[in-house]
């Protein structure tokens, strides 16, 4: 196991599953340093002999509070977006499922990257949302993964509201798997009965006929609302103002432009 902040990463079950664990509580904050360690440890193993799945869980009692709204301000979420988006994109291609366990609060950019992920596993009490409408901004990846996950009309509803759905909601919308007392050993079950018994080789190749579709379309559809984002709504008054709003903790003043 390493212990390298910000991310746990290790290997178990004879190396047929890999453990990520995001370990910056109490928020977990998904920011430069969490997407590089996501996307470093997803690159070591893609080719991993044996792998027949990942688990993707949290240290403390939220997975997320969200990106580094920080990282969000107009002279550094172009990078910030780059980022996220390619760590994104190593999620949805990589080549066994990934599992995520969730408790507490994901929000924003880490819900974005359980959306990358397969099958959710959540407590019933924990909050999964697109909060960014807040801030006068909107979720890229979320807006071109929720619709995958969810109905149009619900994953619309999350990100025009940006209001947050318990896991039980969250199940009952088709969002998330399975609701438990312990997401994590739900989740574990999950591999053990359904995946562990599976050939290497052919749970990659029915995760790349699976997702064929997706890949195509994510590429695309990240590349238009990134664009959006950085070239229409971070020209906007609003959206600076948002973002000024939530860091200097006060509330933001809308003037619709």
């Amino acid at each position: 196991m390493s212990d390298t902040a910000p991310l746990k990463v290790w290997l178990e079950r004879d190396g047929a599953l890999l453990r990520l664990r995001l370990s910056r509580p109490k928020a977990n904050i998904v920011d430069a340093a969490m997407i590089a360690a996501l996307h470093a440890a997803f690159d070591a193993h893609r080719s991993a002999h044996g792998l027949r799945g990942v688990l993707l869980d949290a240290e403390g009692s939220h997975f997320s509070f969200g990106a580094s709204v920080e990282e969000h301000v107009a002279e550094r979420c172009a990078g910030m977006l780059a980022a996220l988006h390619a760590l994104i994109i190593a999620m949805v291609e990589f080549p066994v499922p990934i599992l995520t366990a969730v408790r507490g609060q994901c929000l924003g950019g880490g819900l974005e990257v359980v959306l990358a992920g397969g099958p959710i596993f959540a407590a019933a009490d924990a909050k999964l949302g697109q909060p960014e409408m807040m801030l006068g901004v909107f979720a890229p990846a979320a807006s071109c993964l929720l619709p995958y996950r969810v109905s149009q009309p619900t994953a619309e509803d999350l990100l025009f509201s940006g209001r947050a759905l318990s896991g039980l909601e969250a199940r009952a919308a088709g969002l998330v798997q399975a609701v438990a007392d312990d997401p994590e050993a739900a989740a574990l079950a999950y591999f053990d009965t359904h995946l562990a018994p599976k050939s290497a080789a052919a749970l990659q190749c029915a995760v790349a006929a699976a997702r064929g579709p997706l890949i195509r379309d994510l590429r695309a559809r990240l590349a238009e609302v990134e664009g959006l984002y950085l070239d229409r709504l971070m020209k906007t008054r609003d959206a600076n103002e948002g973002l000024s709003a939530f860091l200097q903790r006060r509330a933001p003043t809308w003037e619709h432009a």
